[in-house]
């Protein structure tokens, strides 16, 4: 049964940091992509950043610089360190994990509840 978890969200001042956290149960963090998404009120869902096998990591344009995705395939964990935080970056966090590269796209087939991230 696979199942992700994700923790670290919260609120914090422009300009702070977050690290969110995406526990990984069911299967091995080593053998699936995964990647952050977030979704804010009345926006469609988003691709944030996204981690291959070899660790290489693809980021949307607007967090480059200021996140870094991460996998500890030892802890079978996900994260996202979040730095220089903005009011835009308000959203709700989720991770999502699959066999296949999918880097952005939002055809993941599994997700986690989410963490909502706020920012003011």
């Amino acid at each position: 049964h696979v199942q992700l978890v994700e923790s670290g969200g919260g609120s914090v001042q422009a300009g702070g940091s977050l690290r969110l956290s995406c526990v990984a149960s069911g299967f091995s963090a080593s053998e699936y992509y995964m990647a952050w998404f977030r979704q804010a009120p009345g926006k469609e869902r988003e691709g944030v950043a996204a981690i291959d096998h070899a660790g290489s990591p693809t980021y949307t344009y607007s967090v480059k610089d200021r996140f870094t995705i991460s996998k500890d395939s030892v802890a079978n964990t996900l994260y996202l360190q979040m730095n220089s935080l903005k009011p835009e970056d308000t959203a709700i966090y989720f991770c999502a994990a699959d066999r296949f590269n999918l880097q952005l796209a939002r055809s993941y087939n599994y997700w986690g509840q989410g963490t909502q991230v706020t920012v003011s």
